[in-house]
């Protein structure tokens, strides 16, 4: 099997087509060549000329707590300037692109809608169009599989849902890679925007990671390749007034509350005889978030089956399931973060569906979304690969 070359690789090839323009790039230190050195250390190496970079929520370093302010820095291995987009601005200023001609996009995404990094991609789209600046999309695979009968709604509801945690009526998993989501909105939602995609090699959309390249944690919560394909459902927990394994080692791989019975927590899950996914029972005492140093029951989750397993629906069962058995305990939860200050509103923001806790409470929420449908319609004109 051929290794999987990343859009940075093509691109550094490319050196003379480009080198009389200034870049910017959004980057972090997940972002790397195909043979694992610094995307941004090897742009410099090769020649191009970068003035500065931006960076995501979790900062440059990927490592920032979940939610929390990130300020502009000086990067120790570069010595540019840093200006974040998740601190006192989301967007960047007419200011900030004035001394460059084009942005490079280059940060590896987990395949989710609630995952920031997209949509602070969107924003920097809208200024580069705005701004009359070229976007450069170093394309990379989507960890956890292109295969685009496996994306999971529900779609977003953008009048009433819309948010930092998804601006656009895509899938809680959407299949597809940032380059090709960037071809997307760019024909349907961000005229007049001069757009490159510097595409993959060697990879086709049924390859999840394990398939030809290293999984590099992208966050501090998103540690391995299960943990990825585990998020788009285990990430709904942070909507409600359950621990999703922050604080642990074991961040969206186990839940927990002290009012729940792990053991007949258990036995209700197994009686949804939902495929690809294998739990046991487990106790643990989070050190910070939610219930710190409080002792938690609850059950941790392996997948078994990947092609099996669909991360959304089981994610939805699993809300109905704790509410069901806990009604009177479980109760939506506030999640501030720098986007979303009062934290109100979150889990209709993570499912994409207004007053989602009260269609959940009566049973009313469609697990396996019928609009998922439309999206492989809608998408398949710009898919790359």
């Amino acid at each position: 099997m051929k290794q999987v070359l990343f859009g940075i690789d093509t691109f550094l090839l490319e050196q003379k087509a480009f080198n009389h323009l200034r870049f910017a790039l959004v980057t972090n230190n997940v972002a790397t060549t195909s043979s694992g050195e610094s995307s941004r250390v090897a742009l410099l190496k090769a020649g191009f000329t970068i003035t500065k970079l931006f960076s995501p929520e979790h900062g440059l370093t990927a490592q920032g707590e979940d939610g929390s302010f990130q300020d502009h820095s000086i990067d120790s291995s570069t010595q540019l300037p840093v200006i974040s987009l998740y601190g006192d601005h989301l967007t960047p200023t007419e200011e900030d692109l004035a001394d460059v001609d084009a942005v490079l996009f280059d940060i590896p995404d987990v395949g989710c809608r609630f995952y920031t990094y997209l949509w602070t991609m969107t924003y920097m789209m809208e200024a580069c169009a705005k701004y009359k600046k070229i976007f450069v999309v170093l394309d990379r695979p989507n960890p956890i599989g292109g295969e685009i009968e496996k994306a999971e709604g529900p779609l977003l509801d953008e009048i009433n849902c819309s948010s930092f945690i998804g601006r656009w009526n895509i899938p809680i998993r959407h299949s597809c890679t940032l380059g090709e989501l960037a071809t997307y909105f760019a024909a349907s939602k961000i005229k007049n925007l001069d757009l490159k995609i510097i595409t993959l090699q060697n990879w086709n959309r049924n390859q999840t990671v394990e398939a030809g390249w290293n999984f590099i944690p992208t966050s501090p919560a998103i540690r391995d390749i299960e943990t990825a394909i585990l998020y788009p459902g285990m990430g709904l927990l942070e909507g409600i007034n359950v621990n999703e394994g922050r604080g642990s080692t074991k961040d969206f791989k186990i839940l927990g509350a002290p009012w729940i019975d792990a053991a007949a927590m258990n036995h209700s899950f197994k009686q949804l005889n939902i495929t690809g996914i294998e739990t046991t029972e487990i106790s643990y005492i989070p050190d910070w978030g939610l219930y710190a140093k409080e002792k938690c029951s609850g059950l941790q989750f392996s997948i078994n089956n990947i092609d099996l397993f669909w991360p959304v629906a089981m994610g939805l069962q699993l809300l109905q399931l704790i509410l069901s058995l806990y009604p009177e305990q479980c109760k939506e939860r506030l999640y501030p973060t720098v986007a979303n200050p009062t934290g109100a509103g979150h889990l209709d923001k993570l499912i994409g569906v207004y007053k989602s806790f009260e269609k959940l409470k009566k049973n009313e929420l469609e697990l396996f979304n019928s609009s998922v449908a439309s999206w492989q319609e809608t998408i398949q004109p710009y898919l790359l690969y």
